[in-house]
């Protein structure tokens, strides 16, 4: 699939715009020779949105919970990782599903360095495989299809893909000033494709 390609699951809305849940996504991050390795897991490929995409650990939020708690209860439960505190994770982005889908989160992502020693596995339910791999390696597998990823891992890994060490990439991340992003999804006749501010194309009238 295409980068610019909306997932198989991201059905268009047709009616009133669908409010986005709350949501937090952790970017595990470990240091290796070929340069720092992010975590992903692969989603069933039997759920019903997003399956089989290969995605950071995440979920929305419950009842009770801010982001951050949100985002170490779903690394526990979707990679078995345990962070110690919630300082630890650092906030790298924000991004709100297109308005025109009818499965909307207003998403917080987290980087934080893997916990020493721990080793991450999946539950074998929501999620059914797991992988370390480096953002380029990521994006160059999911190029030809080895790895199915969606917009918005894909846009992360791009950026995750500058950076030199784990370190490098908190100290990024520390220096953010984090702005809500929202793409557009839009249908020319050619399947629907994601647009993100600024490029061509994105503002132009439904």
């Amino acid at each position: 699939m295409a980068s610019d390609r909306a997932h198989p699951s991201e059905e268009l809305n047709p009616g009133a715009e669908t409010p986005p849940r709350v949501a937090a996504s952790v970017i595990v991050l470990r240091d290796s020779p070929g340069g720092p390795e992010v975590l992903l897991v692969q989603r069933n490929p039997a759920a019903r949105f997003m399956g089989g995409a290969w995605v950071f650990p995440g979920g929305a939020v419950d009842a009770g919970e801010d982001v951050q708690q949100t985002a170490l209860r779903e690394l526990d439960e979707e990679a078995s990782m345990t962070v110690a505190s919630p300082s630890e994770l650092v906030p790298f982005s924000r991004w709100i599903t297109p308005a025109e889908v009818k499965i909307r989160f207003d998403t917080w992502f987290f980087v934080v360095r893997a916990p020493a020693g721990s080793e991450p596995a999946v539950d074998g339910a929501e999620c059914v495989d797991l992988c370390w791999i480096t953002p380029k390696d990521a994006l160059a597998k999911g190029a030809d299809g080895q790895l199915e990823l969606v917009f918005p891992t894909i846009k992360h890994l791009e950026q995750l893909a500058r950076f030199e060490s784990v370190q490098d990439t908190i100290d990024a991340a520390l220096r953010r000033d984090v702005v809500a992003v929202q793409p557009r999804i839009v249908d020319r006749g050619e399947g629907l494709r994601v647009l993100l501010p600024g490029e061509p194309g994105f503002d132009d009238p439904v």
